[in-house]
This record gives C-alpha cells, sequence and structure tokens, in this order.
C-alpha cells in the first residue's frame, strides 16, 4: 500500500496535495455509491471543492498532477498522488 504521504517522485506531498488525494477518493467512494443512495449526493459540492484546490496548487507543482487537475483527469490525478503513475492510460493528448 502506497502512503498517503508520498508522491511518484518520492518528495513528501504538500498539504494541498494531500487534501486533493482525500477529495478525490472521497469522490470516488461517493460516485461507488451513487446507485444505491437516495436521495443522490451532490457531486457539485466535491467538484467546486476540487477546483477551489486545483487553485491553491502552486507553480512548482509537478506539470503531470498539475496537467490532470486541470483537465479533470480525476483519476489519473488520484493514481498520480499515490505513486501509481505508471497505471495511467495515455490520453489523446498525449499525457
Amino acid at each position: 500500500m502506497v502512503s498517503l504521504l508520498q508522491v511518484s517522485n518520492n518528495d513528501p506531498m504538500t498539504s494541498t496535495e494531500t487534501t486533493i488525494l482525500q477529495t478525490l477518493l472521497e469522490l470516488e467512494q461517493t460516485v461507488s455509491r451513487m446507485a444505491t443512495t437516495n436521495p443522490k449526493p451532490d457531486l457539485m459540492a466535491i467538484f467546486a471543492r476540487l477546483d477551489l484546490l486545483t487553485r491553491d496548487l502552486p507553480p512548482s507543482t509537478d506539470p503531470s498532477l498539475l496537467h490532470y487537475m486541470h483537465k479533470k483527469s480525476y483519476e489519473k490525478a488520484r493514481l498520480w498522488l499515490q505513486g501509481r503513475e505508471a497505471e495511467n492510460q495515455r490520453g489523446s493528448c498525449l499525457h
């Protein structure tokens, strides 16, 4: 199991990156319960939080993570933050 506090480049995560990972995991869990939950959870609130967190990332953030977050490739961002970048499929943007 990969620590929540390590990113794929073995540098410690920033607090913003840690919060992004926690929010991405929350999103994944919420989506997995959508079929059986009533009333349906408010995904827009989670997306809005991710947008705010993305804006908080400094320019020195790894370009791959910035790309994934700006393109809303949340699964790829989660895998990158978990040190599982090798599992990411290359997209049409060649990323």
